[in-house]
């Protein structure tokens, strides 16, 4: 099962965006089962934002449900990256963490969770050269301490307009066989 966390819910991010969809995509066509949903407060969601901190909890909510036992990835973008870092952070020794993968984890505006050793090497980030709403340095500043490398995309921006299908076959070729 794959549980993918969407953007800022307070700057028009749902289960919808398009790069969460993409991501979802890529999931499906490495043969994995993938759940998209949405963090309190959006669409039909009760509640409100909550910093991270209730989404953190939306988030291991659904694994919960969805997703009780057996492989797991854990994926999301911006917003939802930093969310799903910390989700790793908290699942990671309970679960069997197969992947994780972060697009635009947003470093340059919230605390991003450190990527344990062991999960380093299933743990693919990736990020637009021309990030304009998180910039790649502040990533590169998130992944250096951690030696976690970050596969950058030649003139990508955040939301990767016109590059979708190359980030879903980036993300199906990390993927588990």
């Amino acid at each position: 099962m794959a549980v993918i966390a969407h953007p800022h819910p307070l700057h028009g991010g749902t289960l919808t965006n398009k790069v969460v969809q993409t991501l979802a995509r890529a999931f499906v066509l490495g043969g994995w089962t993938a759940v998209r949903f949405n963090f309190r407060g959006v669409g039909a969601s009760a509640g409100v934002y909550d910093e991270g901190r209730g989404e953190l909890q939306d988030m291991l909510a659904v694994v919960q449900a969805q997703a009780p036992d057996g492989p797991l990835c854990l994926a999301g973008f911006s917003f939802g990256g930093f969310v799903a870092s910390h989700a790793v952070a908290a699942l990671q020794g309970r679960r069997d963490i197969q992947r994780v993968v972060m697009v635009g984890p947003a470093a340059s505006r919230f605390d991003v969770a450190e990527i344990q050793d062991e999960l380093r090497l299933r743990t693919l980030v990736i990020h637009g050269e021309h990030d304009d709403t998180v910039p790649l340095q502040s990533v590169m500043e998130w992944a250096r301490p951690q030696a976690l490398p970050v596969l950058v995309v030649p003139g990508g921006g955040h939301f990767f307009h016109g590059q979708l299908p190359l980030l879903r076959d980036l993300v199906l070729r990390h993927l588990p066989a």
